[in-house]
C-alpha cells in the first residue's frame, strides 16, 4: 500500500511555486501567466497556491525576490573569486549570462514587469535590482582604477550603464532567437570589446 506523500512546509512550497512561475515564463509571456496554469504546473488546485500567496501580485514579488537573490549571489561569488577588479567584471559578466542561460525565465519576466505601464511593487522591485547591480559594477570600476587596471579617466557611471546594456542586450537577442545557447558563444567576444575600451593602457 502506497504511503501518502507529506505536505510540504510552508517555506518549501512557496519555492516550488517560484520555481513554478519561472519555468512557465521560460514557455510563454509572463503576463499571460495565470494562477491556474502555476497550480497545474505543480499538480495542485488553485486552493492551494492562494494558502501561501495572497494574490498573483505576490507571486510574482516571490519571483523577484528569487531572480535578485540568486542572481546577486552567483555574481558576488564570481567576484571574489577573481585577481583583481578588471577580472572581477569579466568573472561578474560571464556569472550573470550563465544564470539567464540557465533560468531564462527569470530575464523574461523582469522585462515583462519592467515594461508594464503605471508602477507597482513589482515594477518597483525590478528597477531596484538593475539598480543595484549597476552599483556593483561601478563599484568594480572604481577599484579597477584605483588598482591601476583601469583607464583613470573612465567616466565610471557611463561605462556602468554599457555594461548593464551589454547583458540586455544580449538576453534580448537570444529572447527574439529562442536560443539560450548563443549567450555563452557570444559573451565572451562581447566582453573582450568593453575591456578594451575601459582597460588602462601602459
Amino acid at each position: 500500500m502506497d504511503t501518502p506523500s507529506k505536505p510540504l512546509p510552508a517555506s518549501e512550497r512557496r519555492a516550488v511555486t517560484v520555481e513554478a512561475v519561472v519555468s512557465l515564463a521560460a514557455e510563454q509571456n509572463p503576463g499571460d501567466i495565470t494562477t491556474a496554469a502555476i497550480a497545474q504546473r505543480m499538480g495542485l488546485t488553485q486552493g492551494a497556491i492562494f494558502r501561501h500567496f495572497p494574490d498573483k501580485a505576490s507571486i510574482v514579488q516571490a519571483v523577484l525576490d528569487w531572480v535578485a537573490e540568486r542572481l546577486m549571489s552567483r555574481v558576488d561569488r564570481a567576484a571574489r573569486g577573481a585577481a583583481d577588479p578588471l577580472e572581477a567584471l569579466e568573472a561578474v559578466f560571464t556569472a550573470h549570462i550563465a544564470f539567464v542561460a540557465d533560468h531564462p525565465g527569470a530575464s523574461r519576466l523582469l522585462l515583462s514587469e519592467l515594461q508594464r505601464a503605471g508602477d507597482s511593487t513589482a515594477k518597483r522591485m525590478a528597477r531596484t535590482v538593475i539598480a543595484d547591480y549597476g552599483e556593483r559594477i561601478a563599484r568594480l570600476l572604481r577599484q579597477g582604477q584605483d588598482a591601476g587596471r583601469i583607464d583613470p579617466a573612465l567616466d565610471v557611471d557611463a561605462a556602468s550603464t554599457l555594461y548593464v546594456g551589454m547583458v540586455q542586450g544580449l538576453v534580448i537577442r537570444s529572447l527574439a532567437s529562442g536560443e539560450t545557447a548563443s549567450l555563452t558563444l557570444e559573451a565572451p567576444k562581447v566582453f573582450a570589446l568593453f575591456r578594451r575600451g575601459v582597460e588602462r593602457r601602459p
